[in-house]
């Protein structure tokens, strides 16, 4: 994902069939009446899977607790506190524009009240699987730049990779400390309406939204401190010094210099940009405070020049360095792929890693865990078509009102057709895109998202939900904080949860609870 182009604008990418009229309760329902005692989540009963009411992994206890908390409350208290995070986002800068807001509008992240509860040993599935998953792509990556054994063996086909827009000859032959190309993965996970996990999309080029993570939790301690205590949550606040100290483990030396690179202020990620850099207590610097010599790269300081060991970056590839890749680029540094390339400096995440990551490649990623590691995916793939195959593309064009067909190197949610919502035009018009450039196009089926109680301004409902881990990896560990994003799409009907389409977040609770 780009996040020069989408910053802090994180896209499901995904979305499950209209809501079925014929339903009890659908999507839409509510219940504003908050002063009852019991049963008040049981009333959203739909043919979703409800994380709240329908995961039998453990026996509810958090559940129960928030479910009181919320009853006791009147729906003004509760929208009080809304405005109370309202406040306290857009006082810390925590802001996002909305595409096509023809105002252009700066807005607060919507966030939600009700946390999104997964149980402890449910959590440590999820995070085994996000390590596996990590781990193989970053030797596919390795693999790739090297040997390239798994494309010799024909399991992936080699011009997917090599003629690929993210690939970069200049990392061939290049030796990185313990084969960690990606040191900061974000992977997208959603759950069907059996309860299933599946993991939607890896994000391995400049993954963004760890500071919502960690803001939800500030402020749920601060509205809800009493229902937080209550129930033992696993902590996330030492993500900060985690990646701190992951970032040192990739240096090549003892004690290295991190600094954080911008592309500065009017990035929308500038936030996120500028929090990590003052929690990890590391510079952030743009392009401007950096400068190569002798293939070393220094940063400007009021104590004079120092070297810098670590860069995490959060500009693209394309930007990094004006003398190897785009000549028009202010945003990075002359000189920097020379010194890079010579082991003076750390470049997190790795350039050239977005070839792991595109949807045309994702489909690969159960081979690369039986190819590198020998062993048995953790967490599923969602099912996908390559339109680039001529059998996969005659299915997917007898198919398409049932599909959805996305872009191969797209994100944001954007350029996709969505077969059940589509009409016939529509249709026509990507069967004729698929016609004509296959190989730019992958099509999976539509499942439906899980659901979760979220507040509205009527009351609480049900609305989609995803979960986004970060990954963090060094040579000598991987680390993943127990939580992680949870996106929610706060419109009542929609599947989209990325906040640049109105998409909000919640806490996310990794909870240990009694057996019953």
């Amino acid at each position: 994902m780009s996040e020069q182009e989408h910053n802090l604008h994180i896209s499901t990418d995904y979305y499950a069939p209209e809501p079925n009229p014929a339903a009890s309760v659908d999507t839409s329902t509510f219940i504003s009446q908050l002063n009852v005692t019991t049963n008040l989540f049981e009333q959203l009963k739909s043919q979703f899977f409800n994380e709240m009411l329908d995961d039998k992994s453990f026996n509810g206890e958090a559940s129960k607790k928030i479910e009181q908390w919320l009853s006791i409350r009147s729906l003004d208290d509760l929208k009080t506190l809304e405005a109370q995070a309202k406040q306290h986002f857009l006082y810390q800068g925590i802001t996002f524009n909305v595409y096509g807001d023809q105002e252009g509008a700066e807005r607060t992240i919507p966030y939600d009240l009700i946390p999104r509860v997964i149980e402890k040993k449910q959590w440590e599935k999820i995070a085994t699987g996000c390590a596996q998953r990590v781990k193989a792509l970053n030797l596919f990556l390795d693999d790739i730049y090297h040997g390239q054994h798994i494309l010799k063996e024909g399991l992936i086909p080699a011009e997917q990779v090599i003629a690929h827009e993210a690939f970069q000859p200049h990392m061939l032959k290049h030796q990185l400390k313990g084969k960690v190309y990606s040191q900061i993965s974000g992977i997208d996970i959603i759950r069907d309406g059996q309860g299933d996990f599946f993991v939607l999309e890896d994000n391995l080029r400049t993954p963004s939204g760890v500071s919502y993570m960690l803001e939800s939790r500030k402020i749920s301690q601060k509205l809800m401190p009493d229902l937080c205590s209550s129930n033992n949550l696993q902590g996330i606040e030492q993500y900060p010094s985690l990646l701190r100290a992951i970032l040192e483990e990739n240096a090549y030396v003892d004690q290295p210099l991190i600094v954080v690179l911008t592309p500065g202020r009017f990035n929308s990620a500038y936030y996120e940009h500028s929090f990590l850099a003052r929690e990890m207590d590391v510079p952030l610097v743009t392009s401007r405070d950096l400068y190569v010599e002798d293939d070393k790269v220094f940063v400007k300081t009021i104590r004079g020049r120092q070297q810098v060991d670590v860069i995490y970056r959060r500009v693209d590839d394309e930007f990094l360095d004006p003398l190897s890749f785009r000549p028009d680029s202010t945003l990075g540094v002359p000189g920097l792929m020379s010194a890079y390339l010579q082991h003076n400096v750390v470049i997190a995440n790795a350039p050239g890693t977005g070839v792991a990551d595109d949807k045309s490649i994702y489909p690969y990623v159960d081979q690369m865990i039986q190819f590198y590691l020998g062993e048995v995916p953790i967490l599923n793939n969602v099912p996908t078509y390559q339109c680039r195959e001529a059998e996969q593309l005659d299915y997917v064009l007898s198919n398409l009102e049932k599909l959805v067909v996305k872009k191969a190197q797209g994100s944001g949610g954007y350029g996709m057709l969505i077969g059940p919502q589509a009409d016939q035009q529509q249709i026509d018009c990507f069967r004729q895109k698929l016609i004509e450039t296959p190989h730019l196009y992958i099509a999976q089926p539509t499942l439906a998202l899980s659901v979760a109680p979220t507040m509205t301004a009527e009351g609480v409902a049900e609305r989609h939900i995803d979960l986004r881990p970060f990954v963090l990896s060094s040579p000598y560990r991987t680390e993943i904080v127990p939580g992680g994003l949870t996106r929610v799409a706060m419109q009542a009907g929609s599947l989209v949860v990325n906040s640049s389409q109105g998409g909000g977040i919640k806490d996310t609770w990794v909870v240990e609870t009694l057996r019953s």
